[in-house]
């Protein structure tokens, strides 16, 4: 079993809900503070902050506090643990059409 599964299964117990989706979803764009991830959420700033914890802990995100103002950021490299993953779960087909694609691609159309 590859060492990074622990790390997969964190992400992906992170990722399971909706909410957490929408927040990474959001974080993607550009890191936010604590009550502009809250703004979309009906739920109470401690449930929220525990949304926070979980991603957090499954290293997808890292906040900074200043003051009393709380900015939270998409790790840098957080789902490249997911994409290796996935991309060894593509079948050798997959991989074979995708080699074709790009023989296509750069090879030029002969004139009939």
């Amino acid at each position: 079993m590859p060492k990074y599964f622990e790390e997969l299964d964190s992400v992906l117990r992170a990722l399971a809900d909706p909410t957490r989706r929408a927040i990474v979803e959001r974080l993607a764009k550009s890191p936010a503070v604590v009550s502009e991830l809250a703004a979309p959420f009906e739920m109470a700033l401690p449930s929220l902050m525990q949304h926070l914890r979980l991603l957090e802990n499954a290293g997808l995100i890292t906040s900074q506090k200043q003051g009393r103002v709380r900015t939270v950021s998409l790790r840098p490299g957080a789902l490249d643990v997911l994409h290796l993953w996935l991309g060894e779960q593509r079948t050798s087909a997959e991989r074979q059409a995708d080699r074709l694609g790009m023989h296509l691609i750069r090879t030029p159309p002969k004139e009939a």
